[in-house]
């Protein structure tokens, strides 16, 4: 993998340049305003606050003797089936964009597990910005298309998701009422967003005239642009079909750790688990999610009669399971870019800086 050259912004030719407007100008004066130190302080507060919450009746000390009587083939499973949905994820990503652009595989491996790595290490999610980055570099296309084929990824996880849990309330019985009424909504949410992007794939003319009038209009274009590239039918087929395969992945890794665990439920149950837990952990917070997962997972485990304890012993062995080999292979690819994932963050924020309109 070739290092990144300092100074690198995938946005900087001029022909790429966006236009200034006074909206742009506003939103900088706010940011600017706002303290930096502010958001990455709530989103550890949030963590903190959960934990404090998760942990206060519970005895740690029993945390050693659950990591012993673990059943190390399922926990080998899980590992390795977590591990290969990243490469899936990468096979949907070079899937997706195959319209826009050929993408070399283990390049794009190695942007998804760069990403994966910051969000471990670094406060609110910014590893999506950082793999969006690494794409423009390694591909030279725009970041605003980086941006649009990962929100189309993430509207199509949330309604995978969504039908997932679905499926599982459908047939398991005890789940609250309010809980599947809110995951509906969200569906129905997800729904409209498909229905929009839709619009905006078979109707790009209509959709650059209403964007003409928009302060954001050259942003906007390029992204609508992308999303027209990217939404042939059978492309989304292909990368809906891939999705499947890496949630299924995802579902087998959280139902073999379970198995590890000692615990008797069902597939269905794990895909349920597994939705909530994503649905819990979508806003940025701390590293690795900590604090939110162990929320999530012990909200869904009680809606299955798991006892408490052990519903929390469980949710932070999924923490170690799934955070520590993502760290070791999220480490060698930063490595292999030449720089600390310190600088990755900072030059990922000023080539999105470069994405919005200049004041």
């Amino acid at each position: 993998m070739s290092a990144i050259p300092e100074g690198f912004d995938p946005n900087e030719a001029k022909s790429r340049r966006l236009p200034k407007t006074p909206l742009a100008a506003s939103l900088r004066a706010s940011s600017r305003k706002m303290p930096s130190w502010l958001p990455q302080a709530l989103g550890y507060g949030v963590s903190i606050a959960c934990l404090v919450w998760v942990l206060h009746d519970y005895s740690i000390g029993d945390l050693i003797p659950a990591i012993r009587s673990l059943d190390w083939k399922w926990v080998v499973l899980s590992v390795v089936t977590d591990l290969a949905a990243y490469f899936v994820h990468a096979w949907r990503w070079n899937t997706l964009l195959s319209p826009v652009v050929r993408l070399h595989f283990w390049r794009t491996v190695q942007a998804v597990y760069v990403g994966l790595f910051a969000n471990e290490v670094l406060p609110l999610r910014v590893g999506e910005l950082i793999r969006c980055y690494l794409l423009a570099h390694w591909n030279d296309v725009r970041l605003s298309l980086g941006f649009a084929s990962a929100a189309l990824e993430r509207l199509i996880d949330g309604l995978l998701m969504v039908a997932t849990f679905i499926v599982t309330a459908s047939f398991v019985k005890g789940i609250p009422r309010d809980i599947i009424i809110l995951v509906q909504l969200s569906g129905v949410l997800l729904f409209f967003g498909t229905v929009i992007l839709a619009w905006i794939v078979f109707h790009k003319q209509h959709a650059h005239l209403m964007l003409a009038e928009s302060r954001w209009a050259a942003t906007l274009r390029h992204i609508v642009e992308g999303l027209h590239l990217m939404g042939n039918r059978r492309t989304l087929g292909f990368t809906s079909l891939i999705s499947l395969i890496y949630l299924v992945l995802q579902v087998v890794s959280y139902w073999a750790l379970m198995k590890a665990y000692g615990f008797d439920l069902s597939f269905w149950v794990a895909g349920a688990v597994l939705a909530i837990v994503r649905f819990g952990t979508v806003v940025p917070n701390a590293p690795g999610n900590v604090g939110l997962t162990q929320v999530a997972c012990l909200a869904a485990l009680k809606l299955f009669d798991v006892e408490p304890n052990a519903a929390k012993t469980f949710s932070i062995l999924l923490n170690l399971v799934t955070v520590l080999p993502l760290l070791m292979g999220g480490a060698v690819a930063t490595a292999l870019t030449g720089l600390n994932i310190g600088e990755l963050r900072d030059r990922a924020q000023r080539g999105a800086e470069t994405v919005m309109p200049d004041a």
